[in-house]
Protein backbone atom coordinates (compact mmCIF):
# COMPACT_ATOMS: atom_id res chain seq x y z
CA UNK A 1 0.00 0.00 0.00
CA UNK A 2 1.43 3.38 -1.11
CA UNK A 3 1.01 6.18 1.38
CA UNK A 4 1.39 9.97 1.01
CA UNK A 5 1.77 9.80 -2.75
CA UNK A 6 2.76 13.20 -4.19
CA UNK A 7 3.22 14.42 -7.73
CA UNK A 8 6.87 15.05 -8.50
CA UNK A 9 6.06 17.64 -11.16
CA UNK A 10 3.69 20.54 -10.97
CA UNK A 11 1.04 20.89 -13.69
CA UNK A 12 1.93 23.48 -16.33
CA UNK A 13 -0.21 26.63 -16.37
CA UNK A 14 -2.73 26.89 -19.19
CA UNK A 15 -1.58 28.93 -22.17
CA UNK A 16 -5.02 30.23 -22.93
CA UNK A 17 -5.34 32.52 -19.94
CA UNK A 18 -3.51 35.67 -18.94
CA UNK A 19 -0.75 35.05 -16.35
CA UNK A 20 -2.03 35.21 -12.79
CA UNK A 21 -0.96 38.24 -10.85
CA UNK A 22 1.86 37.29 -8.50
CA UNK A 23 1.44 37.78 -4.75
CA UNK A 24 3.92 38.87 -2.19
CA UNK A 25 5.43 41.73 -4.18
CA UNK A 26 7.59 44.33 -2.52
CA UNK A 27 6.50 47.95 -2.06
CA UNK A 28 8.25 49.14 -5.23
CA UNK A 29 6.51 46.54 -7.40
CA UNK A 30 3.13 47.38 -5.85
CA UNK A 31 3.71 51.12 -6.36
CA UNK A 32 4.84 50.57 -9.94
CA UNK A 33 1.78 48.42 -10.68
CA UNK A 34 -0.52 51.06 -9.14
CA UNK A 35 1.12 53.87 -11.16
CA UNK A 36 0.75 51.82 -14.33
CA UNK A 37 -2.91 50.96 -13.73
CA UNK A 38 -4.93 53.73 -12.11
CA UNK A 39 -3.65 56.91 -13.81
CA UNK A 40 -3.96 55.04 -17.13
CA UNK A 41 -7.58 54.09 -16.42
CA UNK A 42 -8.45 57.69 -15.51
CA UNK A 43 -6.85 59.10 -18.67
CA UNK A 44 -7.60 56.13 -20.93
CA UNK A 45 -10.25 57.69 -23.19
CA UNK A 46 -8.22 60.86 -23.76
CA UNK A 47 -5.08 58.84 -24.53
CA UNK A 48 -6.99 56.73 -27.06
CA UNK A 49 -8.34 59.87 -28.73
CA UNK A 50 -4.98 61.68 -28.78
CA UNK A 51 -3.13 58.63 -30.14
CA UNK A 52 -5.80 57.98 -32.78
CA UNK A 53 -5.81 61.57 -34.07
CA UNK A 54 -2.00 61.60 -34.05
CA UNK A 55 -1.92 58.39 -36.07
CA UNK A 56 -4.30 59.85 -38.65
CA UNK A 57 -1.96 62.82 -39.21
CA UNK A 58 1.17 60.74 -39.92
CA UNK A 59 0.46 60.29 -43.63
CA UNK A 60 -1.15 63.71 -44.17
CA UNK A 61 1.56 64.88 -46.58
CA UNK A 62 1.19 61.81 -48.79
CA UNK A 63 -2.59 62.17 -48.79
CA UNK A 64 -2.34 65.86 -49.71
CA UNK A 65 -0.04 64.93 -52.59
CA UNK A 66 -2.57 62.34 -53.72
CA UNK A 67 -5.56 64.69 -53.58
CA UNK A 68 -3.63 67.33 -55.55
CA UNK A 69 -3.82 64.83 -58.45
CA UNK A 70 -2.86 66.22 -61.87
CA UNK A 71 -2.57 69.79 -60.54
CA UNK A 72 0.86 68.90 -59.15
CA UNK A 73 2.40 68.88 -62.62
CA UNK A 74 2.60 71.40 -65.46
CA UNK A 75 4.25 71.78 -68.83
CA UNK A 76 7.62 73.51 -68.57
CA UNK A 77 7.49 77.10 -69.83
CA UNK A 78 10.12 79.63 -70.83
CA UNK A 79 9.78 82.17 -68.03
CA UNK A 80 8.65 81.74 -64.44
CA UNK A 81 5.97 83.92 -62.90
CA UNK A 82 6.91 86.37 -60.17
CA UNK A 83 5.68 86.08 -56.59
CA UNK A 84 3.44 89.13 -57.06
CA UNK A 85 1.82 87.51 -60.12
CA UNK A 86 1.14 84.35 -58.10
CA UNK A 87 -0.39 86.34 -55.23
CA UNK A 88 -2.45 88.42 -57.64
CA UNK A 89 -3.82 85.28 -59.35
CA UNK A 90 -4.86 83.80 -56.00
CA UNK A 91 -6.60 87.00 -54.86
CA UNK A 92 -8.32 87.22 -58.22
CA UNK A 93 -9.65 83.71 -57.58
CA UNK A 94 -10.78 84.67 -54.10
CA UNK A 95 -9.70 87.94 -52.42
CA UNK A 96 -10.42 86.50 -48.97
CA UNK A 97 -7.68 83.88 -49.20
CA UNK A 98 -4.91 84.83 -46.76
CA UNK A 99 -1.54 83.31 -47.70
CA UNK A 100 0.66 81.76 -45.05
CA UNK A 101 3.28 79.68 -46.93
CA UNK A 102 4.57 79.31 -50.49
CA UNK A 103 6.50 76.20 -51.60
CA UNK A 104 8.67 76.20 -54.75
CA UNK A 105 9.94 72.90 -56.17
CA UNK A 106 13.25 71.95 -57.76
CA UNK A 107 11.43 69.80 -60.33
CA UNK A 108 10.60 72.22 -63.20
CA UNK A 109 7.41 70.24 -63.88
CA UNK A 110 6.03 70.75 -60.38
CA UNK A 111 3.45 73.44 -59.63
CA UNK A 112 3.89 75.96 -56.83
CA UNK A 113 2.00 74.98 -53.65
CA UNK A 114 0.47 77.75 -51.55
CA UNK A 115 -1.02 77.33 -48.09
CA UNK A 116 -3.81 79.82 -47.35
CA UNK A 117 -6.66 80.37 -44.87
CA UNK A 118 -10.01 81.77 -45.89
CA UNK A 119 -11.04 84.85 -43.92
CA UNK A 120 -14.73 83.87 -43.75
CA UNK A 121 -14.74 80.09 -43.43
CA UNK A 122 -11.37 79.95 -41.58
CA UNK A 123 -10.71 76.88 -43.68
CA UNK A 124 -7.19 75.82 -44.64
CA UNK A 125 -6.63 75.50 -48.38
CA UNK A 126 -3.76 74.19 -50.46
CA UNK A 127 -3.62 76.06 -53.76
CA UNK A 128 -1.66 74.79 -56.75
CA UNK A 129 -0.32 77.40 -59.18
CA UNK A 130 1.33 77.06 -62.57
CA UNK A 131 4.82 78.52 -61.95
CA UNK A 132 5.06 79.79 -65.54
CA UNK A 133 1.59 81.26 -66.20
CA UNK A 134 0.48 81.94 -62.58
CA UNK A 135 -2.77 80.10 -63.38
CA UNK A 136 -4.63 78.69 -60.38
CA UNK A 137 -4.83 74.97 -61.10
CA UNK A 138 -6.67 73.76 -58.03
CA UNK A 139 -7.88 74.85 -54.62
CA UNK A 140 -7.78 71.75 -52.40
CA UNK A 141 -9.67 71.75 -49.10
CA UNK A 142 -8.35 68.36 -47.91
CA UNK A 143 -5.73 70.05 -45.76
CA UNK A 144 -8.41 71.51 -43.50
CA UNK A 145 -9.34 68.02 -42.28
CA UNK A 146 -5.75 67.48 -41.10
CA UNK A 147 -5.63 71.02 -39.69
CA UNK A 148 -8.69 70.29 -37.52
CA UNK A 149 -7.40 66.82 -36.62
CA UNK A 150 -4.06 68.32 -35.55
CA UNK A 151 -5.84 70.76 -33.22
CA UNK A 152 -8.04 67.98 -31.84
CA UNK A 153 -4.83 66.06 -31.20
CA UNK A 154 -3.04 68.93 -29.46
CA UNK A 155 -5.80 70.70 -27.51
CA UNK A 156 -9.25 69.15 -28.24
CA UNK A 157 -10.07 72.39 -30.13
CA UNK A 158 -9.70 74.31 -26.86
CA UNK A 159 -6.30 75.98 -26.83
CA UNK A 160 -5.98 76.47 -23.06
CA UNK A 161 -8.15 74.03 -21.11
CA UNK A 162 -8.01 71.28 -23.75
CA UNK A 163 -4.26 71.69 -24.11
CA UNK A 164 -3.74 71.00 -20.40
CA UNK A 165 -5.99 67.93 -20.52
CA UNK A 166 -3.95 66.53 -23.40
CA UNK A 167 -0.70 67.41 -21.61
CA UNK A 168 -1.67 65.62 -18.37
CA UNK A 169 -2.82 62.57 -20.35
CA UNK A 170 0.46 62.58 -22.29
CA UNK A 171 2.50 62.74 -19.09
CA UNK A 172 0.48 59.78 -17.74
CA UNK A 173 1.11 57.89 -20.98
CA UNK A 174 4.85 58.60 -20.67
CA UNK A 175 4.72 57.30 -17.10
CA UNK A 176 2.90 54.18 -18.34
CA UNK A 177 5.73 53.52 -20.81
CA UNK A 178 8.27 53.50 -17.96
CA UNK A 179 6.16 51.51 -15.49
CA UNK A 180 5.07 49.16 -18.29
CA UNK A 181 8.69 48.30 -19.10
CA UNK A 182 9.30 47.49 -15.43
CA UNK A 183 6.22 45.24 -15.36
CA UNK A 184 7.22 43.58 -18.63
CA UNK A 185 10.79 42.83 -17.55
CA UNK A 186 11.05 39.13 -16.53
CA UNK A 187 12.65 38.28 -13.19
CA UNK A 188 14.51 35.42 -14.86
CA UNK A 189 15.44 35.11 -18.52
CA UNK A 190 14.48 31.57 -19.47
CA UNK A 191 13.28 30.04 -22.72
CA UNK A 192 9.67 30.35 -21.54
CA UNK A 193 9.94 33.97 -20.35
CA UNK A 194 11.58 34.96 -23.62
CA UNK A 195 8.79 33.31 -25.55
CA UNK A 196 6.10 34.95 -23.39
CA UNK A 197 7.76 38.37 -23.56
CA UNK A 198 8.45 38.55 -27.30
CA UNK A 199 5.77 36.50 -29.05
CA UNK A 200 1.98 36.70 -29.33
CA UNK A 201 0.06 33.44 -28.98
CA UNK A 202 -2.41 34.00 -31.79
CA UNK A 203 -4.24 30.68 -31.24
CA UNK A 204 -4.85 31.33 -27.55
CA UNK A 205 -8.23 32.30 -26.10
CA UNK A 206 -9.26 35.94 -25.98
CA UNK A 207 -7.92 36.73 -22.49
CA UNK A 208 -4.46 35.43 -23.27
CA UNK A 209 -4.41 36.98 -26.73
CA UNK A 210 -5.46 40.36 -25.33
CA UNK A 211 -2.74 40.11 -22.66
CA UNK A 212 -0.09 39.35 -25.28
CA UNK A 213 -1.23 42.20 -27.53
CA UNK A 214 -0.82 44.58 -24.59
CA UNK A 215 2.39 43.12 -23.21
CA UNK A 216 4.34 42.15 -26.33
CA UNK A 217 3.33 44.90 -28.75
CA UNK A 218 3.57 47.40 -25.92
CA UNK A 219 7.24 46.46 -25.60
CA UNK A 220 7.94 46.63 -29.35
CA UNK A 221 6.42 50.11 -29.62
CA UNK A 222 7.88 51.35 -26.33
CA UNK A 223 10.75 53.46 -27.69
CA UNK A 224 8.62 55.28 -30.27
CA UNK A 225 5.76 55.75 -27.79
CA UNK A 226 8.26 57.29 -25.37
CA UNK A 227 9.64 59.60 -28.10
CA UNK A 228 6.17 60.65 -29.30
CA UNK A 229 4.95 61.48 -25.80
CA UNK A 230 8.22 63.21 -24.79
CA UNK A 231 8.28 65.39 -27.93
CA UNK A 232 4.62 66.26 -27.37
CA UNK A 233 5.47 67.49 -23.87
CA UNK A 234 8.45 69.47 -25.21
CA UNK A 235 6.26 71.11 -27.86
CA UNK A 236 3.74 72.15 -25.19
CA UNK A 237 6.35 73.51 -22.76
CA UNK A 238 8.50 75.99 -24.68
CA UNK A 239 10.89 76.20 -21.72
CA UNK A 240 11.71 72.50 -22.10
CA UNK A 241 12.33 73.11 -25.79
CA UNK A 242 14.69 75.95 -24.90
CA UNK A 243 16.65 73.68 -22.55
CA UNK A 244 16.96 71.06 -25.31
CA UNK A 245 18.02 73.66 -27.87
CA UNK A 246 20.68 75.04 -25.51
CA UNK A 247 22.03 71.55 -24.85
CA UNK A 248 22.78 71.27 -28.59
CA UNK A 249 24.49 74.67 -28.65
CA UNK A 250 21.52 76.63 -29.94
CA UNK A 251 20.57 80.21 -29.20
CA UNK A 252 17.85 81.32 -26.79
CA UNK A 253 16.05 83.18 -29.56
CA UNK A 254 14.74 82.55 -33.05
CA UNK A 255 16.66 83.57 -36.14
CA UNK A 256 14.38 86.60 -36.67
CA UNK A 257 16.18 88.66 -34.02
CA UNK A 258 19.43 88.83 -36.02
CA UNK A 259 17.86 89.49 -39.43
CA UNK A 260 17.42 92.99 -40.96
CA UNK A 261 14.24 94.82 -39.99
CA UNK A 262 11.45 95.52 -42.45
CA UNK A 263 11.67 98.96 -44.07
CA UNK A 264 8.49 100.20 -45.72
CA UNK A 265 10.42 102.92 -47.55
CA UNK A 266 12.46 100.39 -49.54
CA UNK A 267 11.28 98.35 -52.51
CA UNK A 268 11.28 94.58 -52.03
CA UNK A 269 12.67 92.27 -54.69
CA UNK A 270 10.74 89.29 -56.05
CA UNK A 271 11.13 86.40 -53.57
CA UNK A 272 10.25 83.79 -56.21
CA UNK A 273 13.49 84.41 -58.09
CA UNK A 274 15.50 83.90 -54.90
CA UNK A 275 13.60 80.69 -54.14
CA UNK A 276 14.68 79.31 -57.50
CA UNK A 277 18.21 80.60 -56.95
CA UNK A 278 18.34 78.74 -53.63
CA UNK A 279 17.04 75.58 -55.32
CA UNK A 280 19.62 75.87 -58.12
CA UNK A 281 22.37 76.09 -55.50
CA UNK A 282 20.90 73.10 -53.63
CA UNK A 283 19.93 70.60 -56.36
CA UNK A 284 19.59 67.77 -53.82
CA UNK A 285 16.78 69.61 -51.99
CA UNK A 286 13.23 68.83 -53.09
CA UNK A 287 11.73 72.24 -52.40
CA UNK A 288 12.16 75.68 -50.86
CA UNK A 289 9.40 77.06 -48.67
CA UNK A 290 8.89 80.55 -47.31
CA UNK A 291 6.43 81.70 -44.66
CA UNK A 292 4.68 84.81 -45.97
CA UNK A 293 2.11 85.52 -43.25
CA UNK A 294 4.74 87.63 -41.43
CA UNK A 295 6.62 88.82 -44.51
CA UNK A 296 6.21 92.48 -43.55
CA UNK A 297 8.06 91.97 -40.28
CA UNK A 298 11.47 91.08 -41.73
CA UNK A 299 13.89 92.69 -44.13
CA UNK A 300 14.98 89.26 -45.34
CA UNK A 301 13.61 86.25 -47.19
CA UNK A 302 14.13 83.03 -45.20
CA UNK A 303 13.80 79.82 -47.22
CA UNK A 304 13.54 76.41 -45.58
CA UNK A 305 15.22 73.91 -47.87
CA UNK A 306 14.28 70.22 -47.80
CA UNK A 307 10.96 68.38 -47.96
CA UNK A 308 8.26 70.68 -46.66
CA UNK A 309 5.52 68.97 -44.64
CA UNK A 310 2.46 70.09 -42.71
CA UNK A 311 4.43 70.92 -39.53
CA UNK A 312 8.12 70.29 -40.26
CA UNK A 313 10.75 70.13 -42.98
CA UNK A 314 12.72 66.96 -43.63
CA UNK A 315 16.52 67.43 -44.03
CA UNK A 316 16.21 71.11 -43.14
CA UNK A 317 18.75 73.66 -44.32
CA UNK A 318 18.26 77.40 -44.68
CA UNK A 319 18.99 79.99 -47.34
CA UNK A 320 18.55 83.69 -46.43
CA UNK A 321 18.54 86.74 -48.72
CA UNK A 322 18.28 90.46 -48.06
CA UNK A 323 14.89 91.36 -49.54
CA UNK A 324 16.07 94.80 -50.73
CA UNK A 325 19.50 94.01 -52.20
CA UNK A 326 19.31 90.27 -52.91
CA UNK A 327 22.53 89.73 -50.98
CA UNK A 328 22.87 86.30 -49.41
CA UNK A 329 23.00 86.59 -45.64
CA UNK A 330 24.89 84.39 -43.21
CA UNK A 331 23.67 83.88 -39.67
CA UNK A 332 25.64 82.72 -36.64
CA UNK A 333 25.48 78.96 -36.07
CA UNK A 334 23.58 79.02 -32.72
CA UNK A 335 20.55 80.63 -34.42
CA UNK A 336 20.56 78.00 -37.18
CA UNK A 337 20.87 75.26 -34.52
CA UNK A 338 17.83 76.72 -32.75
CA UNK A 339 15.70 76.36 -35.90
CA UNK A 340 17.03 72.89 -36.74
CA UNK A 341 16.53 71.42 -33.24
CA UNK A 342 13.02 72.86 -33.00
CA UNK A 343 12.25 71.46 -36.45
CA UNK A 344 13.68 68.05 -35.54
CA UNK A 345 11.45 67.81 -32.47
CA UNK A 346 8.49 68.27 -34.82
CA UNK A 347 9.96 65.70 -37.22
CA UNK A 348 10.18 63.12 -34.44
CA UNK A 349 6.65 63.90 -33.35
CA UNK A 350 5.22 63.73 -36.88
CA UNK A 351 7.21 60.66 -37.99
CA UNK A 352 9.14 62.64 -40.61
CA UNK A 353 12.54 61.58 -39.30
CA UNK A 354 13.68 58.89 -41.77
CA UNK A 355 11.61 59.04 -44.92
CA UNK A 356 8.95 56.37 -45.37
CA UNK A 357 10.56 54.09 -42.79
CA UNK A 358 10.07 56.76 -40.12
CA UNK A 359 6.48 57.35 -41.22
CA UNK A 360 5.57 53.64 -41.23
CA UNK A 361 7.23 53.06 -37.85
CA UNK A 362 5.39 56.03 -36.33
CA UNK A 363 2.09 54.96 -37.89
CA UNK A 364 2.37 51.42 -36.49
CA UNK A 365 3.45 52.74 -33.09
CA UNK A 366 0.43 55.06 -33.15
CA UNK A 367 -1.94 52.15 -33.81
CA UNK A 368 -0.42 50.16 -30.95
CA UNK A 369 -0.48 53.19 -28.64
CA UNK A 370 -4.17 53.68 -29.45
CA UNK A 371 -4.87 50.05 -28.52
CA UNK A 372 -2.86 49.92 -25.27
CA UNK A 373 -5.42 51.67 -23.00
CA UNK A 374 -8.12 49.39 -24.44
CA UNK A 375 -6.24 46.11 -24.00
CA UNK A 376 -5.00 47.27 -20.60
CA UNK A 377 -8.54 48.05 -19.46
CA UNK A 378 -9.74 44.62 -20.61
CA UNK A 379 -6.96 42.91 -18.62
CA UNK A 380 -7.95 44.87 -15.49
CA UNK A 381 -11.67 44.25 -16.03
CA UNK A 382 -11.13 40.50 -16.48
CA UNK A 383 -9.14 40.25 -13.26
CA UNK A 384 -11.70 42.38 -11.43
CA UNK A 385 -14.54 40.05 -12.46
CA UNK A 386 -12.47 37.03 -11.44
CA UNK A 387 -11.85 38.54 -7.98
CA UNK A 388 -15.61 39.14 -7.57
CA UNK A 389 -16.36 35.51 -8.41
CA UNK A 390 -13.77 34.26 -5.92
CA UNK A 391 -15.11 36.63 -3.24
CA UNK A 392 -18.68 35.44 -3.96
Amino acid sequence: MIKNFELKTRPKPALNTAPVKKKGKNWFSRLNAWLHLWPSIVSGLIVVFVCLTGTIIVYCDEILDFTAAESKFVEVGEKRATASQIVEAIHKKDPKLRLSQVVFFNDPKRSVRVRAFHDDSKRLNFIYINPYTAEVLKVDYTGHFFYVTAHLHSNLLNRQFGGWIVLVSTVIFLLSCITGLILWWPKRWTKKTRQDSFTVKWKAKFKRLNYDLHNVYGFYSLLLCFILSATGIIIFFHSLGDVLIKSFGGSDEHIDVVLPAYDEHKSSLDYAQYAYQALAENPHKKNASIWVYNLNELGAYVFQMGVSGLKSTENLDMEIFDRYTGEKLTVETPYIVHEKVENYVWQLHMGQWWGQFGKLSTFLAGIIATSLPITGFLIWWGRRKKKKKIAG
